[in-house]
Parts: C-alpha cells; sequence; structure tokens
C-alpha cells in the first residue's frame, strides 16, 4: 500500500500549494491512501467545515490534526460526525471526535490511521504511549497497515514513541514544528519513521506566521495576535510504500515542492 502523508498545512498558502500538486504526487505515485495534518488550515489556527470538506473534496482520505484542532469553535459538530476529521486520541474521551479511523483504501484494502500528541511543552493530555496501547487494541487483527502522526514539539518524545511502536504500526511520522527533519528509516520492526514531516504553507516566515510578528514579540515579550503569511508557499509531505501483508514498511521518502 502507498500512503501519502503532508505535512501541517497552513492558512490559504499552504492550502493553495497542497491543491496544486496533490492530484499529480497522487498520480505519479500511484497512492492507495492520502492523509493531511490539517490543525493549521484556516488561517494558520485550527480548521473548519467547509475547508475541511474542501480537503475532502480534493481526494483526501483522512485529516489529522493536533493541539489547535479546538481554536475554531464550528468545528466541534463535525468532528463528533465525520470520522475521517481526527483529533488527537489522547484527550479525554468525552471531547467531541476520535483519534482512530479505520477505512478501506482506493486499493480496496483496509487500512487505519492513529492521531496522538505529545505532553512535552505541549498543553495537558494522557499519556500518548499507553493511549497508543489502547487504540491499538481496538483495531481488528486483519488489518496490518496502521499509520501513526505524533503531533509533538519534543524530537525526544516523538523518536522515542517511534522505538515504542516499532514493529506494531507500519509508519509514525511526527508533526507540529514545521521544520521537516533528514532522518526518515525503517526501524528493524519494520517501521517507517520521521521525527517531523514539515509543513504545507508560506515558508517567507516563521514557521507559518507573518515574521514581523514572531519578532516583535521575541524584541518585546508582548503577546500579540499572529496571523499567517502568505509568500514562498512549500509542500513538505512524506511517501510511504508498506506490504499490505504483512503491515511492514519498505520504503519512506520526503518529499518537498515549490
Amino acid at each position: 500500500m502507498k500512503i501519502l502523508f503532508i505535512g501541517d498545512t497552513v492558512g490559504k498558502a499552504g492550502r493553495s500549494i497542497v491543491h496544486q500538486y496533490l492530484k499529480e504526487l497522487q498520480e505519479t505515485l500511484a497512492v492507495d491512501l492520502t492523509i493531511l495534518n490539517c490543525e493549521n488550515a484556516a488561517a494558520g489556527f485550527g480548521v473548519t467545515p467547509k475547508i475541511a470538506d474542501e480537503f475532502f473534496d480534493w481526494g483526501i482520505d483522512v485529516l489529522t490534526s493536533g493541539n489547535h484542532i479546538w481554536d475554531k469553535k464550528e468545528i466541534m459538530p463535525y468532528l463528533s460526525t465525520n470520522s475521517r476529521l481526527l483529533r488527537p486520541a489522547n484527550y479525554p474521551e468525552d471531547n467531541p471526535g476520535r483519534g482512530l479511523t479505520i477505512l478501506k483504501t482506493r486499493s480496496g484494502e483496509e487500512a487505519a490511521v492513529l492521531n496522538l500528541q505529545g505532553r512535552v511543552f505541549m498543553p495537558p493530555t494522557d499519556d500518548p504511549f499507553r493511549v497508543a496501547d489502547a487504540e491499538l487494541a481496538k483495531i481488528p487483527n486483519h488489518i496490518k497497515v496502521i499509520f501513526v502522526d505524533m503531533h509533538g514539539e519534543a524530537t525526544s518524545e516523538k523518536v522515542a514513541m517511534g522505538w515504542y511502536l516499532d514493529g506494531r504500526v507500519s509508519a509514525v511520522v511526527g508533526t507540529h514544528t514545521h521544520i521537516p527533519t533528514a532522518d526518515e528509516t525503517i526501524l528493524p520492526g519494520g517501521t517507517a519513521f520521521l521525527t517531523d514531516v514539515g509543513m504545507a504553507g508560506p515558508f517567507h516566515s516563521v514557521i507559518g506566521v507573518i515574521k514581523e510578528e514572531v519578532i516583535r514579540r521575541f524584541l518585546t515579550s508582548i503577546p500579540d495576535k499572529f496571523e499567517a503569511a502568505s509568500l514562498d508557499a512549500r509542500l513538505n509531505a512524506v511517501f510511504v510504500d508498506v506490504d499490505s501483508a504483512t503491515g511492514k514498511a519498505r520504503s519512506i521518502e520526503r518529499i518537498h515542492k515549490r
């Protein structure tokens, strides 16, 4: 099974470059399952039902997210009714939405997608390691392909999750920092790993935000509202080829478009 995962998509610039390259990537790579992290898609903070529907209309199969999933209040009912938009599984169970979905891919095979969030330098949540155990136990044994979006700030926590789940999932790919790392690998147990896929968004910025606003805060320490930047849109993604019979990754490759 061939999986395309697009990193944190930031604002209008990010959405535009995803739309520009999505079909080309899907066709060139013969993609069976397309996943995108959408938590910054609405002007840099959160996602709206309209934007989520737009992504699905374009051909995204599953949307993952992170700590900004709660920023747009109108998304709350949508989370409860659409199983293809995920929020991290280790938020309280009675929160809207879910962190795990199982779906049939374009190849006709089933796959599972799990969304987790780290705790280091992040809002308080349940332990992602133990929640991962609980969520994986819900997946029927016949489903071998399992993709994990580990949304976290600390590289150490994301690397630890990769090792913790090695051999039990097909891929663990990190999101949240918007900065792509160059450590893609297949771990000994057959799990593809990348600490952070990076973002689809404006690189003439500070991780997607208008650079002058961020610099001003560093200089003054005065809180101010951040806005998504718009210039120099680029797309960072990762392509993972998985043996559907075993769930083990054959290869992992970073993708960069501009």
